[in-house]
């Protein structure tokens, strides 16, 4: 229907309608008569439709009452009042998106499906659970998402615990986290952002239930309410519904959430703080230093974007001048940065990692002078061209990974709507690209670097320096504190303290009633579609050469992968594979320096990238494709150039520039530092697989644990290893870069297929084609437990094997006991129980299969648990209705909306795994025909299973040397 300017709808009046061209859709802004909550509608043909409804929220303390509230508001509301109809909506909705997420001064509530039912139900869900939650009902909730005093006896010691507190004990586990948090900590010491929003472990116990339900009061009201409807949705229904069933009940409330702004220092300040390193390490090379700068304000439309090219063009693409000469002056061994301008007062933030305490001044001294000179000589106009090129093709690109499109537009909208700016200035972004072009022939960016950078009146420099044995000292000074409170305590308060926990438990593992469970809203199988969606996949031939044709609307990109094999690389060179797609494209070629080929790249593709993958082969027992992946996507007009800079980096690049080489060793190592510390339970569970799998053991040594320990010690030992790195990169990219193992991957219109087809044989043709031996790897599997030494807060727990080893077969039933296992049990039992952020289950076609925790304060218990699913599965127990709802949130995963760059991507993964589409029909069928019978009869499977005693945990060293009668080996994860 059409709407008018100033009129009312549903007691909503429509301020402003216009049409937004650069992402396709019509913009309309409302405001609600009765409660003066703001609403944004996108329409356009998107059927993934988008709902939030977000709060302005600025703590004043750093006890994490934001995040905890966001957590709490989630666990049984006014109509819903189950104890987690969040966990309930991802077991049995068709929701392509389901999620809550805290920022330093909002949080939003965002859901998303396709399904128009389904739709409706989730708003209903999400608009009961933040307008009436039993927060107020029920104190054991702050208790479980929050903190409590753990006293299960009065002769126990006391502990904390709570999901929130070992969620950011894990946070703060990260050095690069600490340094994040110092940085907003540093800049704005008398606004919300000095405090830690997600909360800070150290004084999350200050939040009192009072303050958490205050906090409620004030913010969680329509009147502070941003909310946003995105899609193809019947809007005037939307709004129909919101108004009558939650709006109208509120009337308007003076609300001040306002964020104050920091005054300006008048300079920078210095600030020191530390993380910690275990008792054996030196601390050498491990000092982070971070020079950071606060620039204007977040309404600024032209500041936002022009700054983010900026920190690209400085610290991001291999030609970036800043981080070039930080580097090179060998103050640390990575450097990286990011602009902040989801906050009212955006941040420039240059970070410099593994380096040493006294390299301060020379750090801060290089970036000034950098400055100067830049604004002096001026920066190199390709360069500009290269950075706003690529960002301008990710924009219109529009590829947001696995986030629906309608959520990145609200978070962009939200980056000037909560600052009451206009909500869609930053979506509206072409006429302000074409301001900032004038970089092109313009001193653009150098004025901005003088005007707030090297002129700057609010900023920080902050040390952030190892301690030994840090960690264990903070433990230590706890168990002192909770001793000593313990002390102070009578017999009565005592008392008190078990009964609340036993309180707290019984709430816990007390049943739903069956009346309340059905009050949860649930589509019916007659909804979801029983046919599977097919790929787009002709197989032809382009020469000699497969070539796998992906006929989709790419609106003129070319997405296109070379696929080789690289079984062709001699097992002792395997992590070298892995080296190369680092390597490649960061380092010069005969025709290019690599900061000229990085300025080629940019300017003429939208982006080039390079991997090592393994394709598990379907139907066989642990057959594995490993392939060498070249990816580059490009507008069709200037796909020529694509192929000749791709041709150039393939056959020329210059592997024997030490020193270059040695830069992108010191950072691929930096870089997976930080991949252990925040993905954890991946780098446990690719571990685990090593110990009985062979495609484990190959991913082991490209991407786990023993690639970055290879990587460690080529860069500890680079000097007298550089020849023969060398060597080797030149030996994997011959045996790689050969026509006789390649198959193609391309997608796009059919009209531009022949043209392409063209350009991609000239390239093919300049490839070697001698004979290569393919390879077959005979690695020594060794069975065994192992506890991942590190001096982190929390645990990644991880348990599982190969059921395929025992005698089962995979079929389409086990990926809804995956979301059985994941979102009852051990939701339940990890995380509900037992404080853990995250747990979940994973069954491979392969037949790997694995438990795992996430940021887990426990480590027995967990692996006690992961023991007793048998149990739970035998006498698993459920109606019809559950049934359906498992199976329906099964589907939902397997029905997310893909890209056409995600659908290629897919369609090729299976034909290199031999999914055909009878497989993935069949196993859609299992799926949809999946009965209770079928999940109690996989209790065999899983004590089977659990009997193969195959554990791996990555966490803390303590934790782990007190248990060690579990593990045969203790490994020192970083040196």
């Amino acid at each position: 229907m059409d709407f008018s300017l100033n009129k009312i709808y549903h007691d909503f009046k429509l301020i402003e309608e216009k049409y937004i061209k650069e992402i396709n859709s019509k913009a309309r802004i409302f405001q609600h008569n009765k409660t003066g909550a703001r609403l944004l509608n996108l329409e356009n043909d998107d059927d993934n439709k988008v709902f939030a409804i977000g709060f302005r929220t600025p703590p004043k303390d750093s006890t994490g009452i934001a995040h905890i509230m966001e957590h709490s508001v989630l666990c049984g509301s006014r109509k819903f009042s189950i104890k987690d109809p969040f966990v309930e909506l991802a077991k049995g909705s068709l929701n392509t998106f389901l999620n809550a997420m805290t920022f330093s001064d909002k949080t939003l509530y965002p859901v998303a499906s396709k399904n128009d039912k389904d739709f409706f139900n989730l708003m209903d869900v999400y608009l009961d659970a933040v307008l009436y939650p039993n927060i107020y009902k029920y104190p054991e909730i702050l208790m479980q998402e929050g903190w409590h005093h753990e006293l299960n006896s009065e002769d126990d010691e006391i502990t904390y615990k709570g999901v929130v507190y070992n969620e950011m004990k894990g946070v703060f586990s990260s050095p690069e986290d600490v340094l994040y948090r110092k940085i907003q900590e540093s800049l704005f010491p008398d606004t919300t952002y000095g405090f830690e929003s997600g909360g800070d472990p150290q004084y999350i116990p200050d939040l009192t239930y009072e303050k958490f339900i205050d906090f409620h009061k004030n913010f969680y009201h329509p009147s502070n309410s941003y909310i946003y409807l995105y899609g193809n949705g019947n809007l005037d229904e939307q709004l129909r519904f919101i108004n009558e069933e939650y709006l109208n009940k509120f009337d308007k409330a003076e609300i001040n959430s306002r964020i104050e702004v920091q005054k300006p220092f008048g300079g920078i300040r210095d600030f020191k703080a530390e993380y910690s390193v275990s008792k054996e390490d030196q601390g050498k090379d491990k000092t982070f230093f971070s020079l950071n700068f606060v620039l204007g304000e977040a309404c600024n439309d032209e500041l936002y974007l022009a700054f983010d090219i900026l920190e690209y063009l400085l610290l991001e693409t291999p030609a970036a001048p800043l981080k070039k000469a930080l580097i090179e002056a060998g103050i640390g061994k990575d450097v990286y940065g990011f602009f902040d301008n989801s906050i009212l007062q955006p941040v420039f933030s240059v970070v410099v990692k593994n380096s040493n305490e006294d390299k301060k001044e020379e750090f801060k001294k290089i970036i000034f002078d950098t400055f100067n000179e830049l604004v002096e000589k001026g920066i190199d106009k390709k360069l500009i061209e290269a950075c706003i090129n690529i960002k301008e093709f990710r924009l219109r690109e529009g590829d947001t990974r696995n986030y629906p499109k309608g959520l990145i537009y609200y978070t962009k909208a939200m980056d000037s709507w909560l600052y009451d700016g206009n909500p869609l200035s930053h979506l509206e972004y072409e006429e302000t690209f074409n301001k900032i072009k004038i970089a092109l022939t313009t001193n653009y960016f150098e004025e901005l670097i003088k005007k707030y950078l090297l002129n700057v009146k609010h900023g920080s420099i902050i040390t952030l320096t190892p301690k030994q044995g840090l960690a264990e000292e903070k433990a230590e000074k706890l168990r002192l504190k909770l001793k000593e409170y313990k002390s102070t305590l009578s017999k009565k308060e005592l008392k008190k303290l078990v009964e609340e926990t036993n309180s707290l438990r019984e709430r816990q593992t007390s049943p739903e009633k069956k009346e309340d469970l059905e009050k949860i809203p649930l589509l019916s199988l007659k909804d979801i579609d029983p046919k599977a969606e097919e790929l787009p996949l002709e197989e032809t031939t382009i020469g000699n050469n497969k070539l796998l044709y992906h006929s989709l609307f790419t609106n003129k990109i070319v997405y296109l992968k070379f696929i080789f094999d690289s079984k062709t690389v001699e097992e002792n060179y395997i992590p070298y594979v892995s080296l190369l797609s680092a390597v490649l494209g960061k380092i010069g070629t005969e025709k290019y320096d690599y900061a000229d080929l990085a300025n080629e790249i940019n300017i003429y593709t939208g982006g080039i990238g390079y991997s090592s993958s393994t394709f598990i082969k379907n139907g066989t027992e642990g057959e594995y494709l490993p392939k060498f992946i070249v990816k580059a996507k490009v507008l069709i007009d200037k796909l020529p150039k694509n192929i000749d800079i791709l041709e150039e980096i393939i056959l020329n690049t210059k592997m024997d520039d030490k020193k270059r080489l040695k830069e992108i060793i010191q950072e691929t190592k930096s870089r997976l530092e930080m991949v252990i510390f925040d993905a954890g339970h991946i780098v446990a569970a690719n571990r685990l697989f090593s110990y009985f799998s062979p495609v484990g053991k190959y991913e082991e040594n490209i991407s786990g644990l023993q690639f970055y320990k290879f990587v460690e010690e080529l860069e500890e030992n680079f000097d007298e290893k550089a020849d023969e790195i060398i060597r080797s990169l030149k030996k994997v990219a011959e045996a790689i870069f050969n026509k006789n193992n390649l198959i193609i991957s391309i997608a796009i219109e059919e009209e531009h297929f022949n043209g392409a087809k063209e350009n991609i044989i000239k390239f093919i043709e300049k490839l070697d084609d001698k004979v290569l031996k393919i390879n077959e790897y005979k690695f020594e599997i060794d069975p065994q437990n192992e506890g991942l030494l590190t001096e982190g807060d929390v645990q990644y727990v991880v348990k599982g094997c190969n059921f395929k080893q025992l005698g089962y077969e995979y079929s389409g039933s086990l990926q809804v006991l995956k979301t059985i296992i994941s979102l009852d049990y051990l939701w339940h039992n990890i995380r509900v129980l037992g404080g853990a952020y995250g747990s979940f289950a994973s069954f491979g076609r392969s037949g790997n299969m694995f438990f795992g925790s996430y940021r887990d304060p426990n480590l027995k218990e967990t692996i006690d648990a992961y023991k007793k699913a048998e149990l739970y599965l035998k006498n698993f127990d459920v109606n019809e209705r559950e049934m359906t709802k498992y199976i329906i949130g099964t589907i939902s995963g397997l029905d997310m909306p893909l890209t056409p760059a995600a659908k290629s991507e897919k369609a090729v993964a299976y034909y290199l795994s031999n999914i055909t589409k009878e497989d993935v029909q069949k196993e859609r069928d299992e799926i949809l025909n999946c009965n209770k019978e079928m999940i109690k009869s996989f209790s065999s499977l899983i004590a089977d299973a659990m009997k193969e005693n195959y554990i791996c945990v990555l966490g803390n060293s303590s934790k782990i040397k007190n248990n060690k009668d579990i593990f045969n080996n203790l490994v020192e994860v970083f040196k």
